[in-house]
């Protein structure tokens, strides 16, 4: 059964919103019709990716607008002290009636020299870790002297709010190397991974669940995908034919060079599907039924779609949770119309808990 189904929320929105051409204006009005659109069809939230914009400033604005949506806020490890970001974290749960969940972010070292940590692979991992063991006690409400690897504090306190939720904000993450999945076995409660052939995604919660046990926990796994639906199969594949078309040979280019300089594993999973080779047709990339690579080619970020009739998207999604896949994460563009596209076709025939079962 599907414990939660959520959209995504970026301020960029349009057609094919990776090119000039294809990108309408988006503003705050804009983004309220979206963020409405996922409160009240069946949603129960949404993640706010760090690429385009502050999420905390986004989300907070959006959550001031909705009544049940919860933000899946991006953050990034080690950019501020876990201390403030504590005490940003309980101000938002208690302002929004316990509504907050952190997806972890680890990024690559290139993208994280940009903001002033230089770290390599492992070391972000273990830097990770350590961060989110002081978020979670000052969450919990202890006062935390520490003197790590990576951070050191000095009778640190979050302040007087206490967590909405029991027994805390949920921690969420996805990522493929090893080391991530040590961290994520130790530390988070949702580990989400990018749309993989059933089989290999099959073999990572496995080992997921392996290394979990070994530390008495146990841990929920969901799904980043992309979804382009139509009411045929054949509809679906003109609309990725019509995404490669329009997307500049020199966005390709660019998304080919970052992922041969990127040490993200989960990157480099999905680009080893197609190497950055453009096909004459977009089902040429097709790596299992309805399961396409071809959005790494255009846009940062998770590149695969599940791609066919509503009928065969249901099908593949009801394939990851026979998995173990309680939580999907689903977008498609534009964003607007394609929430309540999935949500009128898609939504109505998965099992999906109710917010009160929940």
């Amino acid at each position: 059964m599907v414990n939660e189904v959520l959209w995504y929320i970026i301020p960029e929105d349009g057609h094919y919103p990776w090119e000039p051409a294809g990108r309408r204006e988006v503003d705050y009005d804009y983004l309220k019709q979206v963020a409405g659109a996922v409160d009240r069809l069946g949603y129960s939230g949404a993640l706010f990716a760090t690429a385009a914009a502050d999420v905390w400033v986004l989300a907070t604005a959006l959550a001031a607008h909705t009544k049940n949506l919860r933000p899946l806020v991006a953050v990034t490890p080690g950019l501020i002290s876990p201390t403030l970001l504590a005490k940003m974290a309980l101000t938002f749960d208690n302002l929004f009636d316990g509504r907050l969940t952190i997806n972890v972010i680890n990024s690559d070292s290139k993208t994280q020299r940009k903001y002033g940590q230089f770290l390599e692979h492992d070391e972000r991992y273990a830097l990770s870790e350590e961060y989110w063991d002081l978020f979670r006690r000052l969450v919990a409400g202890e006062t935390v002297t520490h003197k790590g690897r990576f951070i050191e504090l000095e009778e640190a306190y979050a302040g007087p709010y206490q967590p909405r939720q029991f027994p805390g904000i949920p921690l969420w993450f996805g990522g493929s190397s090893e080391a991530g999945l040590q961290m994520a076995a130790r530390t988070i409660d949702c580990y989400l991974s990018w749309g993989e052939p059933p089989e290999l995604l099959r073999q990572k919660m496995n080992r997921l669940r392996e290394l979990a046990e070994q530390n008495e926990r146990e841990i929920r796994f969901g799904l980043r995908v992309n979804l382009i639906a139509r009411d045929t199969e054949k509809e679906a594949w003109d609309v990725a034919d019509h995404f490669m078309r329009v997307t500049n040979p020199a966005t390709i280019e660019r998304m080919r060079q970052n992922s041969f300089l990127t040490d993200s594993v989960g990157g480099q999973r999905q680009f080893q599907t197609h190497q950055g080779v453009v096909p004459d047709h977009a089902r040429d990339l097709e790596i299992y039924p309805n399961l396409w690579p071809g959005m790494s080619l255009l846009r940062p970020g998770p590149g695969t779609a599940i791609v066919g009739s509503h009928a065969q998207v249901i099908e593949r999604l009801q394939e990851f949770e026979s998995l173990g896949v309680d939580t999907l994460i689903v977008s498609g563009y534009p964003l607007l119309e394609e929430a309540y596209h999935i949500s009128e076709t898609i939504l109505p025939a998965l099992d999906i808990k109710t917010p009160a079962s929940r």
